[in-house]
């Protein structure tokens, strides 16, 4: 694939970005599209290695050596067809996604690894600039009608795929516009609303019905849901907060994450004015919780014109590179700066909040912390030990809680009398089918907080089952999961 010894000829090369500085002045997306040659080039990168372990990276199984090849040889438009087979939408996942198909290329055992996400998606971004991305409705229908709650990349994966087949597809969404977490829990500035816009553009030509402002169990029962539908499948994500309850939890400026996100992203939409409680500017800022929408709250707090950003992690600063715990090809915990990172912030490991401290009126002033030492007992889960006389207060009038999911919420399971597994996840099993027949989970809500590309493989290997068991046959691609690799 590629180039003969292509990856001995030229270098990894970085999506460049505008200067940090500059680029928080506004939420725009702030990359800098490379020239054609230089994206061929990446693709002749892509090395002939005869198992292409990317694909086992992939939670999608995209044929990562097919498309680079393409690109390489210049077959743009046949590279889109190849993304596409695999991949409902590439131009979020070439955005969002963390590439676990890098950290399992061969070339990266030794070389830097081909730069797989950059190329995904140029090779979409070209599809639509050269309007070759049209909407494909079914030649015929089934008469089937199924019903999607949730509007995220699972939902929306799954509406397409079964869209696809010739059902009659309506998906629900509570909040007011398509999206879920990719609308209102992405910032503009990892990825602008209009991309998912022009998207939603082809899924209502190709027939899909979008319902928005209607909360399934409160707008419209989920018993009148299951008896109006042929099938219904729950894509409402993991959206129960992880708290943090410790003492000044309720002090005015302790703010959930996934509150100050959203609140953001409708004021950058011009849906409404930011309330002061949500707003950075002038504020010392901790964000606790080191994951990716700690980073988001980073990059957002700067944008606001936060006095101070510190980002606040329990877990040890990871290593480097890989560590003997998770050897080549499987997902490596390693130190992640992200480009929020780059822009401003002053990061902590090993440290655990015990306190907040208010002003005497109601709002936050500080935080108290400890140092925490992590002790590992083969075959036993870590525990934490606090570092006597490491205790320090932090001025803090905003703290945002990124502290994760706990599961799904408890509403619709419970009207529909859906079991739950050890986790306390919507148990789903291999068929993503219930405990009742007609009734099928998909994305977060079945596996539990993940990642975008998981919850896109999640939906489309749901709507493959949704037909069989409608139909009792399917022409919709099921991915061949032998030889996956564990991905975060």
């Amino acid at each position: 694939m590629g180039k003969l010894r292509g990856f001995m000829e030229y270098d990894r090369i970085k999506e460049e970005a505008i200067d940090p500085k500059k680029r928080i002045e506004n939420y725009k997306e702030f990359t800098l599209t490379p020239k054609d040659d230089q994206l061929q080039e990446q693709g002749g990168r892509c090395m002939d290695c005869g198992v292409p372990f990317c694909h086992s990276g992939c939670p999608l199984g995209n044929l990562i050596p097919d498309f680079n090849d393409a690109v390489y040889k210049n077959e743009w438009e046949k590279a889109l067809t190849i993304l596409h087979s695999t991949n409902n939408f590439p131009e979020f996942t070439g955005r969002l996604c963390p590439a676990p198909c890098e950290e399992a290329c061969v070339l990266g055992i030794v070389n830097p690894p081909v730069s797989i996400e950059l190329i995904e998606k140029y090779i979409v971004e070209r599809g639509f600039k050269e309007g070759w991305i049209k909407a494909q409705p079914p030649v015929q229908r089934t008469g089937k009608k199924i019903a999607v709650v949730g509007s995220g990349p699972a939902g929306l994966a799954a509406a397409q795929q079964l869209n696809k087949a010739g059902h009659l597809v309506t998906v629900f969404e509570r909040d007011n516009k398509i999206g879920g977490l990719l609308r209102y829990g992405i910032p503009d500035f990892k990825m602008e609303k209009n991309v998912i816009d022009r998207r939603l553009e082809i899924l209502e030509a190709e027939g899909i019905n979008f319902v928005v402002n209607t909360e399934i169990g409160k707008d419209i029962s989920a018993e009148k849901l299951e008896k109006n539908f042929d099938a219904v499948v729950l894509c409402m994500g993991a959206t129960i907060r992880r708290e943090l309850p410790i003492p000044g939890a309720d002090l005015n400026g302790v703010v959930q994450a996934m509150d100050f996100l959203p609140h953001n992203n409708k004021a950058v939409d011009g849906q409404h004015q930011r309330e002061d409680k949500y707003l950075a500017k002038d504020k010392n800022v901790v964000v606790i919780g080191g994951g990716d929408t700690g980073s988001d709250c980073i990059g957002t707090s700067n944008r606001q014109g936060a006095k101070s950003v510190t980002n606040f992690e329990i877990m040890p600063k990871p290593a480097d590179s890989r560590t003997e715990e998770n050897p080549w090809p499987y997902w490596p915990f390693k130190l992640k700066t992200s480009s929020s990172h780059e822009e401003g912030s002053h990061r902590e490991w090993s440290i655990l909040t015990k306190e907040f401290i208010g002003d005497g009126k109601g709002n936050l002033k500080a935080l108290k912390t400890v140092e925490v030492a992590w002790k590992r007992i083969p075959g036993e889960r870590p525990t934490i030990e606090e570092r006597e006389g490491s205790e320090k207060e932090w001025p803090c009038e905003l703290a945002l809680l990124a502290l994760g999911f706990t599961g799904p919420e408890k509403s619709i399971p419970e009207q529909l009398g859906l079991t739950y597994d050890e986790r306390g996840n919507i148990k789903g099993e291999t068929k993503y089918q219930t405990n009742k027949p007609n009734i099928f989970v998909a994305g977060d809500v079945r596996r539990g907080q993940s990642l975008i590309v998981w919850a896109i493989s999640e939906g489309r290997e749901a709507a493959h089952q949704i037909d069989m068991h409608l139909m009792g046959h399917s022409t919709l691609p099921q991915k061949n999961t032998a030889g996956d690799l564990v991905a975060v």
